[in-house]
């Protein structure tokens, strides 16, 4: 058995996390983001999660999580009637982006207590070899 492959395992969910923790700052900063290089408003985008592999010197099946895509949120924008606004249409319509501040906190909560709870395993693991070697003194 590999004691440093949890520590494999634990850096693979914190990179992730990272990710997703920049994808949702990104997201909240661009909540009023009309106008993008494509055209139209800001798109929410949002993180795919799927397994890694993690190698071991001891060729152990260990799985770690990777981001294997960012995606965009299909959802449509948000209309608002504001005939001032540059970007507003014929009609005086102006495309929001598909961005909701209050889901994002709560997306951000979450994926800082995953962080949290991956920095815990990392710390938790690193205890135990530490008291393993006591052990063997």
């Amino acid at each position: 058995m590999d004691p440093f492959g949890i520590f494999k395992v634990s850096a693979s969910g914190l990179q992730a996390q990272r990710t997703r923790m920049n994808l949702i700052a990104s997201n909240m900063a661009n909540a009023h983001t009309t106008r993008t290089e494509n055209g139209g408003p800001y798109r929410r985008k949002d993180t795919v999660f799927s397994t890694q592999p993690i190698e071991t010197a001891s060729g152990e099946g260990l799985e770690g999580v990777k981001v294997a895509d960012v995606i965009e949120d299909q959802t449509p924008p948000q209309m608002v009637y504001d005939p001032g606004h540059p970007d507003a249409d014929k009609d005086g319509n102006v495309a929001l982006p598909n961005v909701s501040v209050i889901e994002e906190m709560a997306n951000m909560m979450m994926a800082s207590r995953a962080y949290e709870a991956n920095v815990a395993v990392f710390n938790m693991s690193k205890t135990m070899i530490m008291k393993s070697l006591e052990i063997g003194r």
